[in-house]
């Protein structure tokens, strides 16, 4: 079966697409399946329809990487309807379409109890870029955790634009960092270097995503909001090879460890232990993560 993987922005971008490129490469390992990876289509839904039309036409199932297949997925689908069609941090399904989510926000939720947890300032921060679901669900989170731990602790939130463009990720971050902001969440691609710059210069930590970021960089990182994209791909790969496709939206989080926070050991113990807690909470269902955020946002810098 040949399965084209699609790809939304830069495919080498040490976070998001870098994740589910891995777990495309575990797919092409899959008895039976012949992977093609589509890459460098930008963020623009005409060119995300044509990019997606034209790798529909090829190949017998493909999976988007990104909500951002939420607004073109379902269209191609139904003009193709003998192909398999899947979107890793979907919320689109339909009779040969399906969705895969790897419940970010939980991680995120935890993220933001840390930082609450550690700020000095009293003040925390958070940075994204596209407006598209998986970032709004994963900044309400940060913020709800942000809560949970320590309602009095002010959060500076916002979405710079872009995943890629380190040049505005700087300027965002150091806005937020002269705002008084001691710890910025990040939720970013290849731009995160950009924010790692605006972090060093203002002497602040960074909690990072996706990836463990503490190990590449303990001396900037507290922590970070590991969230396991790999294993959503690897799953609809091996759902198309099995011509499954679920009806319902399928989650995986920290119950089943695609998610989970990794943690800086100059965090404390005493920390870590209630970060573990609420963890187990989250994963037996006895603590829900909210999926929504009607506070404050940041307008752009200047």
């Amino acid at each position: 079966m040949k399965i084209a993987v699609f790809f939304i922005g830069a495919l080498q971008d040490r976070g998001f697409n870098a994740s589910a490129l891995e777990g495309a490469e575990a797919a092409s390992r899959l008895p039976g399946a012949e992977i093609e990876i589509v890459s460098g289509t930008p963020f623009e839904p005409s060119a995300m329809m044509r990019g997606l039309e034209a790798a529909a036409g090829r190949s017998d199932g493909v999976i988007v990487i990104g909500g951002q297949g939420n607004g073109v997925a379902p269209q191609i689908a139904a003009a193709h309807p003998g192909r398999a069609f899947a979107v890793v941090q979907g919320a689109v399904t339909g009779p040969n379409l399906a969705s895969y989510e790897v419940l970010q926000e939980q991680s995120a939720f935890l993220a933001g109890c840390l930082a609450a947890r550690l700020t000095q300032s009293g003040t925390v921060g958070h940075l994204s870029g596209h407006r598209v679901a998986p970032g709004l669900k994963g900044r309400a989170a940060f913020a709800a955790g942000v809560a949970h731990a320590d309602p009095s602790v002010r959060l500076l939130t916002g979405f710079c634009g872009t995943q890629d463009d380190s040049a505005v990720t700087e300027a965002w971050a150091a806005r937020i960092a002269s705002e008084g902001a001691d710890i910025l969440f990040t939720m970013l691609n290849a731009a995160r270097e950009g924010a790692s710059r605006a972090c060093r210069a203002a002497g602040i930590r960074q909690i990072g995503n996706v990836s463990d970021w503490y190990a590449a960089d303990p001396a900037l990182y507290l922590g970070s909001a590991v969230a396991r994209i790999d294993l959503g791909v690897l799953q609809a790969a091996e759902d198309m090879l099995a011509g499954v496709s679920p009806e319902a939206v399928r989650h995986m989080g920290l119950a089943e460890g695609a998610v989970r926070l990794a943690l800086a050991p100059d965090a404390g113990a005493a920390v870590a232990e209630e970060l573990a807690a609420l963890a187990r909470q989250i994963a037996a269902g006895q603590l829900a993560v909210p999926g929504g955020y009607d506070g404050p946002e940041l307008p752009p810098p200047g």
